[in-house]
């Protein structure tokens, strides 16, 4: 069992949310000394080391999900994830309340800088790896979907709401500064977004995608910084909840589109390249599979994006971050069509 006053500190937990913690922790066989809140997860000190538990609304299987992967991973010589760390009853999450939670060990170190291109290089190579090890394992037993065939579907619903952003903005009597700059960019974020659709059918997409049951890439579909974790000088990849099949490039394309917004990358494509020639040198990608990456990294996912936030969701940010968010996708709008051209001119020499 698990006594509050055994609990020696507790970081912005309320007497509510400790009472469920309680009940929750009171199934594994640890002493509780310390708990405090870290992201959306607690990180718990406890007599016999550190843990982090999560906790979820929904997905019973992500829990098995990666306590299988994490112990497949393994055996092909990947150790760079954090042990999933079972109940007393042997079961690797615990229902309470309509939620579910889970543990795994707490990598004690600190989140990736990204904006350094040397800590970006590091990171491509841990998902390289990853992805290299994940080859190997057998998917029949992980319950997750494939996005293989999603691409395209997931690019024409967002052109499409790009259209219905600008339809909106244009039946509103009064239009704000973000409406205006919004809309002067919807027709060639909608172009750009058809272009890479343009890149798909051209590529080897659908042929790829055809033949998805022989995809067996794990992605992890999250690879962003506050996932990778650096413990002496050793990199770790964690929160595996969101893995998916797909082609290795959606995680490293991914990665790359987020890395080129920063004003560190500034849609440099010669940084780009240091990136996938690090991917490359532990994972081989064909010259297909870049041209695919390519309609993935230039959709305008981030102009999309935050459409939908603002004409969708209408999430309750000030006019100035608002403003603030549109700007700078805006602002690298040249410097991404010489991206686009670099990139090309990349290929053509492979």
């Amino acid at each position: 069992m698990v006594d509050s006053e055994e609990i020696k500190y507790m970081d912005g937990i309320k007497n509510k949310e400790l009472k469920m913690l309680k009940r929750v922790l009171c199934r594994y066989n640890f002493k509780i000394i310390y708990i405090r809140k870290a992201r959306s997860a607690y990180q718990i000190r406890t007599d016999k080391g550190i843990v982090c538990l999560k906790r979820m609304k929904h997905g019973r299987k992500k829990a098995q999900n990666g306590s299988y992967l994490v112990e497949e991973l393994k055996k092909n010589n990947f150790y760079n994830t954090a042990q999933y760390i079972k109940t007393t009853d042997h079961e690797f999450f615990v229902h309470y309340k309509g939620f579910l939670f889970y543990i795994t060990e707490w990598i004690d170190g600190v989140e990736c800088n990204m904006d350094d291109i040397n800590e970006a290089v590091n990171c491509t190579k841990l998902l390289a790896n990853f992805h290299s090890a994940s080859k190997k394992i057998d998917i029949s037993k992980l319950y997750i979907k494939s996005n293989t065939k999603n691409w395209p579907t997931f690019f024409m619903k967002c052109i499409k709401d790009m259209n219905n952003f600008k339809n909106a903005i244009n039946k509103k009597r009064i239009k704000n500064q973000f409406d205006e700059n919004y809309e002067k960019f919807i027709d060639k974020s909608c172009e750009r977004g058809l272009f890479s659709i343009k890149l798909l059918n051209e590529s080897s997409y659908y042929k790829l995608a055809k033949n998805s049951k022989q995809v067996k890439n794990i992605c992890h579909n999250s690879f962003y910084y506050q996932n990778i974790i650096k413990k002496d000088d050793k990199y770790y990849i964690i929160d595996l909840d969101s893995i998916v099949i797909d082609f290795a490039i959606s995680d490293l394309g991914k990665m790359i589109r987020r890395l080129m917004f920063k004003k560190e990358y500034n849609w440099d494509f010669n940084k780009a390249k240091l990136i996938i020639d690090a991917y490359i040198a532990i994972n081989k990608l064909s010259k297909e599979e870049l041209e695919i990456m390519l309609s993935l990294i230039i959709f305008p996912h981030k102009f999309w994006k935050l459409g939908s936030k603002r004409y969708i969701k209408h999430k309750s940010w000030t006019e100035s971050k608002y403003m603030k968010k549109l700007n700078k996708v805006i602002t690298y709008s040249e410097c991404e069509d010489k991206f686009i051209d670099d990139y090309i001119k990349y290929l053509k020499k492979m």
